[in-house]
């Protein structure tokens, strides 16, 4: 049987996908409720991080560790991966000695070279283009707090980046339809866009991409290893905060979400977090939950 892997929203059928969120907000409640399920015990969970993260590495950590397994912490300072080892030679290695492993990296090559030459399942913990295990939490929280997906409207404001990407391929997976707001030299790949036409659609202003939508997500307008464009993004970003007078043009029962971090007085308003309708403690916790349904169904797979 082939290995599968998850480096984008499009490696799983829509029908897959709703499972792994079912089967997440089933696992959320079994937690809630004392259940002790180690499905994982003896298994090992190889963590590779090229990129600095918190939520990524603690929520994979306590979810190995919650399923009775164990997960080891790779980065390219202690490793031959920062020492010039090709990737594909890592890969041979590592998937001989672990049984899933989780790769946060850069360049979205490197993780589907990886891939190519793992035995075992390799899921994206974020890559420069694609960040699907977020995608994953905020869809689970949108369906915990109003129901299904189908038919909604979603609005991305601010950078055409990894999240927006990502969210674009959850709109065509799972039929909602996305309006994107970003300054001009910010849009998504303009091939992403015409590609998936029919779900997501660019406009003009934030106003416009919120105007009675369900869902407004944001991520910071400077993300790692763009530190040297910050001054520049803080001005053309400027019109593209979300704050509450914003989210009064969506839905009467709209959603606010962050991947957080958050850059409070930048990309959202000093108090947005504070909002009604903010949901992004749910969202970051769900980070574990959507993870350990995803480990569970790519190691039953």
């Amino acid at each position: 049987m082939a290995v599968r892997h998850f480096l984008t929203l499009l490696d799983f059928t829509p029908q897959e996908l709703l499972a792994v969120l079912a089967r997440a907000i089933e696992l959320k409640k079994m937690r809630v409720d004392g259940v002790i399920y180690e499905p994982f015990r003896g298994k090992v969970l190889g963590m590779i991080f090229e990129k600095s993260s918190t939520r990524t590495r603690v929520s994979f950590e306590a979810g190995m560790a919650q399923f009775g397994g164990s997960a080891i912490f790779l980065s390219p300072r202690d490793t031959q991966l920062g020492r010039g080892e090709p990737i594909e030679d890592s890969a041979r290695v590592i998937s001989r000695m672990v049984d899933i492993v989780m790769i946060r990296t850069f360049a979205h090559d490197t993780i589907e070279r990886f891939a190519a030459y793992s035995r075992v399942p390799v899921i994206n913990g974020l890559t420069d283009d694609h960040h699907p295990c977020q995608i994953l939490a905020d869809l689970q929280t949108f369906i915990e707090h109003r129901g299904q997906l189908q038919g909604k409207t979603f609005a991305w404001v601010g950078d055409g980046n990894n999240m927006c990407n990502s969210y674009i391929h959850a709109a065509h997976q799972l039929g909602f339809q996305l309006r994107i707001a970003c300054p001009y030299g910010f849009e998504p790949d303009p091939t992403l866009l015409e590609e998936y036409k029919h779900c997501a659609t660019l406009v003009k202003t934030a106003e416009d991409a919120v105007a009675g939508a369900h869902l407004i997500a944001t991520d910071v307008w400077t993300s790692m290893g763009q530190e040297a464009e910050q001054s520049i993004r803080k001005r053309r970003f400027s019109t593209y905060q979300v704050n509450p007078r914003l989210m009064d043009l969506a839905a009467p029962d709209a959603l606010f979400m962050h991947c957080l971090p958050a850059h409070r007085g930048e990309e959202i308003s000093e108090d947005m977090l504070d909002d009604p309708r903010a949901v992004v403690w749910d969202e970051a916790e769900n980070r574990l939950h959507a993870q350990k349904a995803l480990m569970e169904f790519l190691l039953s797979h």
